[in-house]
């Protein structure tokens, strides 16, 4: 019989314990808050309006229809710039007198200003005082009728001032004279005034400033606005102030 061993008996080891190291705690490191920068705002700038220029009509083999079209094109700028002076001359009016809150006095002033102002222009600007004078005579009774000024004494004044104007530009003072009395005459009824005695102050007016510069001017005067007279069923046949006998 074979001798049976032993059983051999496996030395245990003791279980060594991990060192439990404390857990080394984060520093907590404080947010760096960000510096916002301020909104940059912009400044809001109106709007660029570029000038619309007429588009000039390209020919299209038609001459009669090319033309046609260049002047429709031509006149309706036209009527925007006329459009533009009567409010112009309406609102410098208006405003004017309502500033001061004196109409009776300050019309007479305002008026005068307002042609002084138009001639001035004529002359740096190198255009004619006949392109205007219409519109501008037009806007200054429109304003002073707005107020509740003398619309009448207004008009004398504006012809007046229109003729006298004309003289120092070296213009032409009975079409000028025509074109401020047709003005005056428009806006008259355009403001339901009195046109027959609206008519009959401008025309007055009129002839009074041609009579500082002579005879001659007084007769063309005179004969143009005929036409003024025969053409407003309103105005008496005694609009026009009677003719100066000659002196013996």
């Amino acid at each position: 019989m074979k001798a049976s061993k032993p059983a051999e008996v496996k030395e245990t080891k003791p279980t060594v314990a991990k060192e439990n190291k404390p857990s080394v705690a984060k520093e907590n490191k404080p947010a760096v808050a960000k510096v916002s920068k301020p909104v940059e705002v912009k400044e809001n700038r109106p709007p660029e309006v570029k000038e619309s220029k007429p588009a000039s009509p390209r020919s299209t083999g038609d001459p009669q229809k090319t033309i046609k079209e260049g002047i429709i094109n031509a006149f309706q700028i036209i009527n925007q710039i006329e459009a533009g002076f009567v409010d112009l001359a309406r609102n410098t009016v208006s405003d004017t007198i309502r500033a001061t809150g004196n109409v009776t006095n300050e019309a007479v002033s305002v008026v005068s200003d307002v042609l002084k102002g138009t001639v001035a222009a004529a002359q740096e600007a190198g255009s004619g005082l006949l392109d205007g004078t219409k519109s501008i005579a037009k806007g200054i009774i429109i304003g002073v009728s707005e107020v509740g000024g003398d619309v009448a004494g207004a008009a004398g004044r504006t012809a007046r001032d229109a003729v006298s104007g004309a003289a120092e530009v070296g213009a032409d003072v009975a079409l000028v004279a025509r074109r401020a009395v047709d003005g005056i005459v428009e806006a008259a009824g355009q403001v339901g005034g009195n046109v027959g005695e609206v008519a009959k102050a401008a025309i007055n007016g009129a002839i009074e400033a041609a009579g500082s510069l002579g005879e001659n001017a007084v007769g063309a005067v005179r004969g143009i606005l005929m036409g003024v007279v025969s053409g407003v069923k309103d105005v008496a046949g005694a609009a026009l102030p009677s003719r100066r006998e000659p002196r013996s």
